[in-house]
């Protein structure tokens, strides 16, 4: 997305004039799927707010398969909206055990540091 600029696209035949605009909300520079590794500190910043729901929800699965016992969500200290999204996922994830603010050298409370239950299913 970038901020303050609408993509215009003039298409000209002999016969018709055709002029499209992509929003900045639509635009995707990317269009294909982004890989991105999982580890054991994931940044938000770089999700649209639209996909933050369902991408922490496939990272918290991922990141349980691949055995991590401890992650870091990093989602920014603003007004607390990324947040309390955060949190409310963490909320109804069966194999979440426990999250708290990370300590202020790693982000204190615009990241959140989460326990998982290796233990537990992660298709719960």
């Amino acid at each position: 997305m970038l901020p303050g600029i609408d993509i215009k696209v003039e298409v000209q035949s002999t016969k018709h004039k055709v002029q499209s605009t992509v929003s900045e909300e639509d635009y995707n520079p990317f269009p294909e799927p982004v890989v991105i590794e999982i580890t054991d500190v994931f940044d938000l910043h770089t999700i649209p707010p639209k996909q933050v729901k369902a991408v922490v929800e496939e990272y918290l699965r991922e990141a349980h398969t691949k055995g991590f016992s401890v992650v870091r969500i990093i989602h920014g200290k603003g007004v607390g909206v990324q947040r309390e999204i955060v949190r409310t996922i963490l909320g109804r994830t069966p194999f979440v055990i426990d999250w708290t603010d990370a300590p202020p050298d790693a982000g204190h409370w615009g990241a959140t540091i989460v326990k998982l239950d290796l233990s537990a299913d992660s298709a719960d």
